[in-house]
């Protein structure tokens, strides 16, 4: 099942978010929602500018750099291993109502997709947001950024906007990092319970006579050896061949060939 099959939830049912964008910014977002518990799913039409680089020599954790893109498959797949939806296609439109947003995808066919909240994380097409007269946008030279508050809320509640699309340096580990502090920001407006993302060793809290704060886990030594283990099998897996893909040129440098 797609997120395009299901409403928005329930009272019972948690929140959707939809992240535009399947970058750095837009998949560690998407990343953190899902493991606060939202309904997360990841609008991508599947060419983010990181795919242009050589390779990676400044995130932090690989020494000697990381090919560009298997990182952002590495992204993709931590976002699809939380619970992230994945759809194809350029959104080519965002109306809000009284009951969220209506996101209009154009793909094989078109069709909506309902959201309760929105993170705009796509660089550098922002169209379909300039008929929202509540949203600021700010052109430089020939890109166009949305405006943001320091906590990457725009002027229309419920929208966001994170990564190269809100400004942010154009940077992996600094695009990331700013999609995860977007993200703690919509948690954190929503009314998901949430204290933080922090898996603790047991008894961590209940030994001190405190519940695990919502967010949080506590795991015992085998849970913790099993998952070190899979992780190592992960990441054996992912580096054992060169990746296949070379990198795509800018569309400039591509017509004058």
């Amino acid at each position: 099942m797609t997120a395009a099959d299901t409403e928005t939830g329930t009272d019972a049912d948690p929140p959707r978010a939809a992240v535009i964008g399947g970058g750095v910014a837009g998949l560690t977002a998407a990343t953190f929602l899902a493991r606060a518990g939202l309904d997360t799913v990841v609008i991508d039409h599947g060419e983010s500018i990181l795919r242009r680089n050589a390779h990676l020599e400044n995130v932090p954790g690989f020494p000697a750099g990381v090919n560009s893109r298997l990182f952002l498959d590495l992204l993709e797949r931590q976002a699809e291993r939380n619970g992230c939806l994945f759809e194809q296609g350029f959104v080519t439109a965002v109306e809000p109502g009284d009951d969220g947003f209506r996101l209009r995808i154009e793909a094989d066919t078109e069709f909506d997709l309902a959201a309760d909240y929105v993170i705009a994380a796509s660089w550098a097409d922002t169209a379909y947001l300039e008929p929202l007269e509540a949203v600021g946008l700010t052109e430089r030279g020939s890109k166009t950024y949305v405006d943001t508050d320091d906590d990457g809320r725009t002027d229309l509640d419920g929208l966001y906007a994170a990564g190269r699309t809100a400004g942010a340096a154009h940077q992996t580990v600094v695009c990331a990092g700013d999609g995860a502090d977007v993200a703690l920001t919509l948690v954190h407006d929503s009314d998901v319970p949430f204290y933080h993302d922090w898996v603790a060793p047991d008894g961590y809290f209940t030994d001190r006579g405190r519940e695990v704060p919502p967010g949080c886990e506590e795991i015992d030594e085998a849970e913790r050896r099993r998952r070190e283990r899979e992780s190592m099998e992960v990441m054996a897996e992912a580096f054992a061949e060169a990746h296949p893909d070379e990198p795509t040129m800018h569309p400039s440098a591509a017509d004058d060939e």
